[in-house]
């Protein structure tokens, strides 16, 4: 697919400018506070980090940038603990350099050692969730989403080395997940018995199901998705993606030309059978259409089955078309606002060549353009000005070469 809307790449371009010095950036010297971590590929450095690095890949950023924030996200202590993932620790700072060694062979050394690390944090909450489903129990939230969980791991090696054992042994866990248990009759062997916070709360009484990209079954049915169309035959795997799909049709609203899908469920819709169209989400990236259309593409791209893309396209498509629910966006980022609809609805436009999706993108870009130029922004990757960076500098140049950026999002 050609680039589009020139102003997207000029815009990227400005926004990489002032993200270019770390000192600049965080004066104090480093992130602090929240999600703002060096190594936290939402909030922090390695972020950051993944912006120039992808400029440099493309032609349109210098290495010595790159490498100086990749420094800067590795230097200290790496975190490999229990609360390593793809988001935070040795996960996300082998995912981004990964992507810096994919085009210089310089960072070949601590990327084995980062990778060695991710192994064993992989092997360890592997043996924990398997441990979960013989106790037939719910699974925690963090156990298989992808900001914190084992799609997000799944995602890396997928990327990394897709015919690894690791790699295999994370898609025979996603399987496994996807099977009934007998003791949660009438719900998916993936509901949550918390509330979406990822804590039991009194107004989620028996949990919730969850269809999110970053918290749902949506990342496991991406990155499930993901392997099939890469040409893995881990056995059970189309079942997997096949069953999830089944639950995903039966709680889709809306009719064939503008489908949606819910972000969550809870206990009380679940018995009752029916979604209120009030509680559709908003059109984001983790709970919107912006990730459950891409998810349900993958899906059918990976079955063959062209009904599946073609509902998934025409909700994004229906999606950009619709000025109520755009101005449902009023953020920037990646998770929760605009920059997140135009990169899925570039992926998914790229993905079979839909120009109908490819026409509106221009538009949305500019009013992503607009509101970047109307006050300062956080700098982060996951909802700040180096996400958005992202999203506009690939539909500027019109290409996300492998391995892609936003695998950390399940998007490719």
């Amino acid at each position: 697919m050609t680039a589009l809307a020139p102003g997207a790449l000029a815009t990227a371009d400005r926004l990489a400018h002032v993200l270019t010095d770390p000192r600049t950036v965080w004066p104090s010297g480093r992130p602090d506070g929240g999600r703002a971590w060096p190594q936290s590929l939402a909030g922090g450095v390695s972020g950051i980090a993944l912006l120039h690095i992808e400029r440099a890949r493309t032609g349109h950023g210098d290495w010595d940038t790159a490498h100086t924030w990749l420094v800067a996200a590795v230097h200290g202590e790496v975190s490999a603990a229990a609360n390593a993932n793809l988001y935070f620790g040795a996960p996300a700072l082998a995912f981004v350099t990964h992507r810096a060694a994919s085009a210089s062979s310089r960072y070949l050394r601590v990327l084995e050692r980062l990778d060695a690390a991710t192994l064993t944090v992989t092997r360890n909450r592997l043996a924990e969730a398997h441990q979960r489903i013989d106790r037939a129990e719910q699974p925690p939230m963090e156990e298989f989403d992808l900001i914190q969980g084992l799609s997000g791991l799944g995602a890396y090696h997928l990327s990394r080395h897709p015919h690894h054992a690791i790699t295999r042994d994370v898609l025979a866990y996603l399987v496994r997940l996807t099977e009934p248990m007998t003791e949660a009759a009438g719900l998916p062997p993936w509901w949550m018995n918390v509330a979406p916070t990822g804590a039991t709360s009194a107004d989620y009484p028996g949990g919730h199901g969850n269809f999110g990209l970053a918290h749902g079954i949506g990342s496991a049915l991406s990155v499930m998705s993901l392997a099939l169309l890469h040409g893995l035959t881990v056995p059970g795997l189309a079942d997997a993606v096949e069953r999830v799909c089944d639950w995903t049709d039966q709680w889709r609203q809306g009719d064939e030309i503008s489908p949606w899908w819910p972000g969550l469920i809870s206990m009380e819709q679940a018995t009752n059978g029916r979604i209120h169209p009030d509680l559709r989400p908003r059109p984001s990236w983790c709970y919107g259409v912006s990730g459950t259309a891409r998810a349900q593409q993958l899906a059918g791209l990976a079955l063959r089955d062209p009904d599946r893309v073609r509902a998934a396209e025409n909700a994004i498509l229906a999606t950009l078309r619709d000025p109520l629910q755009l101005a449902k966006l009023p953020e920037i980022g990646l998770c929760h606002g605009t920059a997140g609809l135009l990169h899925a609805g570039w992926r998914m436009a790229r993905a079979t060549g839909n120009t109908g999706i490819a026409a509106e993108l221009p538009r949305l870009a500019d009013h992503l353009i607009t509101a970047l130029g109307q006050k300062d922004h956080d700098p982060e990757l996951l909802d700040g000005a180096a996400g958005a960076a992202l999203a506009l500098h690939t539909l500027g140049t019109g290409s996300a070469p492998a391995p892609h950026w936003d695998t950390f999002l399940a998007l490719a």
